[in-house]
């Protein structure tokens, strides 16, 4: 890609932008492999606004970028099609159809539901940790075939074991130990150091927003770190959130929250959407509007101020480098998830359950909707039969 070919995006109608990034808005079920496969679609395939290679080099590019990579994806991809303000009406329209959802959804599990509703997230809740261990292990072959030598071999298996085992221990911190293990890789490979002189580094700085203040700061702080400093995909967002939601702020029971991770799965769009359901929990539906927002800013930040940059983001040894330490981290912490996930549970049956989906999506290869929605009607029919619901 580069910057000639994307600075002069072709005409698109506002209405058009807002109807087709809308409608991925509204059936984009199973997580960003969908996501893709439905922009390429309609951008690529259908209305040839980009070639092939751009599309392709601009899904490499925001797999460097921290935070929803398709979500920034669907905003890089109307912002080619209709500038600044296709960038934000695409990037709107592609998320709040979910939001919308997921909330609704969140009011509905999270109040006082019937028997039946209290039953079918029990059940999908006991799905989870297969579902976190399904979405690291499809990450781990790519990222492991880029660790080419020996030496930078050993160091990913360290990164992945740090990052499950911060997964279980350090929970809100672990976006400090994937940072950390970005810049060990980035000496460790011996890079020369870049002349230009950046910023001071902003996470000290980010750190210490989660410091006093109400429950308002507080959130915007859990949703910042998922939005802005969280690398390796959707799911990295669950042991990032889960200490903090359950543990620290206790705004939310383990078992609220395993019902929140599945609602973010089984509903269409970003699978961050999950930060709404903790927003909502914390602060009313004040409170999952905030989450979103603070969330989702970083994403229409990065494609807004860097778009034109691609090119070079995608060149640029250091920032691979970083990737090479954070990526192996982040599925570690992934994997990782699937410990404390498991620890919410309470009844034989959920663990029956969660024996279920592991065979469903590790051998049998089926996804995460399929598997949620499943799992989540055999826990009402088990709590009908008479099972008990968890504790």
């Amino acid at each position: 890609m580069t910057r000639d070919t994307i600075t002069a995006p072709p005409p698109a109608r506002l209405s058009t932008v807002l109807k087709e990034w809308g409608r991925i808005g509204c059936i984009g079920f199973g997580g960003p492999p969908a996501h893709i496969a439905l922009l390429r679609k309609l951008c690529v395939e259908d209305r040839k606004w980009l070639d092939a290679q751009e599309f392709e080099d601009a899904v490499v590019a925001c797999n460097l970028l921290p935070g929803p990579a398709s979500t920034q994806l669907a905003i890089f991809c109307a912002w080619r099609v209709r500038g600044r303000t296709g960038a934000l009406v695409g990037g709107a329209a592609f998320i709040v159809p979910g939001l919308i959802l997921i909330l609704a959804l969140a009011v509905l599990f999270l109040g006082n539901p019937p028997l039946w509703v209290k039953a079918a997230g029990a059940g999908a809740g006991a799905a989870v940790a297969a579902v976190a261990v399904h979405a690291g292990t499809s990450l781990v072959p790519a990222s492991w075939q880029r660790a080419t030598q020996h030496s930078s071999r050993h160091r990913w298996t360290l990164y992945l074991l740090l990052g499950a085992v911060a997964a279980v221990t350090i929970g809100p911190w672990l976006v400090l130990l994937l940072i950390a293990c970005g810049i060990v890789e980035r000496i460790a490979q011996r890079l020369p150091t870049p002349r230009r002189r950046g910023p001071a580094p902003a996470v000290p700085v980010l750190a210490a927003a989660g410091f006093g203040g109400g429950v308002l700061v507080s959130i915007a702080w859990v949703a910042l770190k998922v939005g802005a400093l969280s690398y390796g995909g959707g799911f990295v967002i669950v042991p990032l959130m889960q200490a903090d939601a359950v543990d620290h702020h206790h705004w939310m029971t383990s078992g609220q929250f395993l019902n929140a991770v599945a609602l973010g799965q089984v509903t269409p769009g970003p699978v961050v959407h999950t930060v709404a359901v903790v927003g909502y929990a914390a602060a009313g539906l004040g409170g999952g509007l905030l989450a979103s927002a603070v969330a989702f800013s970083p994403s229409f930040a990065f494609i807004l101020l860097g778009a034109h940059r691609f090119d070079r983001l995608r060149g640029n040894p250091h920032v691979r480098a970083f990737l090479d330490g954070a990526g192996p981290a982040a599925i570690g912490a992934i994997l990782g998830s699937a410990v404390p996930l498991t620890q919410a549970l309470t009844q034989p049956w959920q663990y029956a359950i969660l024996a279920g989906a592991a065979v469903l999506m590790l051998a049998l290869r089926r996804g995460p909707v399929l598997t949620l929605t499943t799992a989540a009607a055999i826990g009402v029919i088990t709590v009908l039969a008479g099972a008990s619901l968890p504790h």
